[in-house]
Order: C-alpha cells, then structure tokens, then sequence
C-alpha cells in the first residue's frame, strides 16, 4: 500500500482515479477548501472519504482507527451500516440517578454527598466508564452505611447545566458536598469510585473559565456584540468552543495579544463563546463551521477572515499592520492640508 500522501484540493479526485490503492490527507481547516467540506460533508474533524476510480462513494465510519481496522476494511470496503438508535442511559434503569436541569439542585440539596457523571451519549470514553460507574452505584445502593450517591447528566439534554458548570469535555465528574462544588481527581473504575465516595476529598475549586479571568479580552454575547464592536475601528474576535483543545492552545496567544493592545482605545481583541444557547444563532449568523474561528471587523461590519497564524505573533503583527494604515493615511491628509 502507499504511503499517506498529502493532497491539495486540485489534486484530490485525480490522485485517486491514478493509484488502485493510496492513503492521503488533507488539511481542510483554511476557508478556501469551504466548497470541499460542503461537497463532502466534512462536519468534524478527522473526517475520512473514501474514493474508487476518482469517485466519491461514502465515509468511513465506525470501523476503528488503528493501522489494523483500516488496512483490514481496505479488502473489502463496505458502507456504514444504519445504526439502531442507542437507549438513553436514564431510560435503561439502574442505581445511577439521573439529574436534569429542573431537579438537580434539590436532589444535592436533599443528599449532603453526590458524585455527579457529565456525559454525551455519542461520547466513546462515557461508554467505557458507564458500566463501571453503574456497578458502583449498584454496590453504594446496597450499603446500609453510605451517604454518598452517584449521579449522572446528559450534558447535551441539559444544556443549563452544562454551561452552568463549565462543562467543557466529556465525561467530566464533579463532587458535591452539601451543594458545594468540588474538583474530581481522574476516575475511571468501579473501585475508585467507591473509595472515592466513602472517602471523598475537598480540593481547591477548578481554574475559572476564561471569561471569569481577568484579561484585556472582551467577552462578547449576543445581544452586545454589534453595539460593542461599532466603537471599535479594528476589532478581532476569537469565536469558540471550551471543549476544543486547539482554542485552549490558542487562548494565552490570544490573551497575551490583547494585554499587548489593551491602552489602544481603537482596538479590541474579543471572544464569542459558541457553545452558550444565547449565542448560538449570533454564531450561526456569522457562520461559524470550525474551532477557533478568527474575525476582523472594521467599525463592527465584518472585513475578513484570519486564518493566517493563531499565535502572539500572528495576532499582534496583523492588529500593528492596521495601525501602521491608519497612520500612513492620516500622515497623508496631513499632507494634501
């Protein structure tokens, strides 16, 4: 077989009408290769196509991503099989309570110890850790002696939670101590969540989320994100997910950015979380596919996009190039005055 390739978008559909059998990759993040992720429905990352004779057929899914699973799959490449819809973990039963945004903070209010599972139902590390925190609920349950419970949220039903506990990656645990918060060390097996309960321990709160820091950022929501950016000149705004590991690797570049500008009352170097339901449609709106997504804007109309380099250095060089504009045509009607 040959070697992964990578491949520009002229190239795509003619390499593999040429090879019989290739592997190739291809960077599609840029928003010149928008027309591909339609084309292809590339709606996540990684996202796999396969190709026969120059022709796309289907992706591939749901079969493993070891070397193994693919050159395996490649003897007889098949279509993904419908799959039959999952039952919700809160309709199958069992010792796990099941907490949604209506009821949750009178069942820690009712239970002075609750551990509490943040799980998605598409999530492939929340299915590994369900039976195991399923058993440990059902050994607490037949413990005359224990005080502590587990519990579980569909953090994608109940959003209000979600965003409420900065719920950013899945599963993520969290402890409660007569309705106080706590930070949960790493635990993924029936025993550790057992001795964890019987003997919980109260670490220091978790680090705020970004825009609970104090930063020179400008953390806009929907209903002041025009009004905010219309008294700036040059606004560049980050818009994010706090799930997506590449804009955490991108925040202290875009922070130390903004601190860089933060007495020049012309610029504003601003973040958009889109993943808190008031800022969905503004999201939608400026069609945002992708995270971290970076746009300029001039006097709050959009001017470009900047996908050109998401560090300190990219950010300050573009915010400067603006400001050196400015100057260069206000020293040129100074002139013609």
């Amino acid at each position: 077989m040959d070697k992964v390739r990578a491949s520009a978008g002229g190239e795509w559909t003619g390499l593999f009408s040429l090879c019989s059998q290739v592997l190739a990759g291809m960077n599609v993040y840029s928003s010149e290769f928008e027309n591909i992720k339609e084309e292809y429905s590339v709606r996540g990352y990684p996202t796999i196509c396969y190709f026969e004779k120059g022709r796309f057929l289907f992706q591939y899914d749901s079969y493993g991503s070891t070397a193994e699973d693919i050159v395996e799959w490649l003897k007889n490449p098949q279509p993904p099989q419908p799959q039959v819809p999952e039952t919700p973990w809160a309709d199958e039963g069992g010792s796990v309570y099941h907490l949604t945004d209506e009821d949750f903070d009178q069942f820690v209010k009712e239970h002075s110890s609750v551990l509490v599972l943040f799980h998605a139902p598409w999530c492939g590390h929340c299915k590994k850790m369900k039976p195991e925190f399923e058993n440990a609920a059902e050994v607490l349950h037949g413990e005359a002696d224990s005080s502590g419970v587990l519990a579980a949220v569909d953090a994608t039903v109940n959003k209000a939670l979600a965003e409420r506990f900065h719920i950013s990656e899945f599963p993520t645990l969290k402890y409660f101590k007569n309705g106080e918060k706590y930070a949960v060390p790493v635990l993924r097996t029936k025993k550790s969540f057992i001795e964890w309960i019987q003997n919980p321990e109260s670490p220091p709160p978790p680090e705020p989320a970004w825009e609970e820091q104090q930063t020179s950022v400008v953390h806009l929501a929907g209903d002041n994100f025009r009004e905010t950016l219309k008294r700036k000149k040059h606004a560049l705004v980050m818009f994010y997910a706090p799930w997506c590991p590449h804009c955490k690797k991108v925040i202290p570049h875009f922070t130390a950015a903004a601190d860089a500008f933060k007495d020049d009352r012309k610029i504003a170097c601003a973040a958009v979380d889109c993943i808190k339901e008031k800022n969905q449609d503004l999201c939608q709106q400026e069609a945002i596919k992708a995270y971290p997504t970076f746009h300029y804007y001039h006097y709050g109309k959009f001017a470009e996009k900047y996908d050109t380099n998401p560090t300190e250095l990219g950010f300050t060089s573009f915010i400067r190039t603006l400001r050196e504009g400015d100057h260069e045509r206000l020293g040129k009607k100074k002139e013609e005055l």
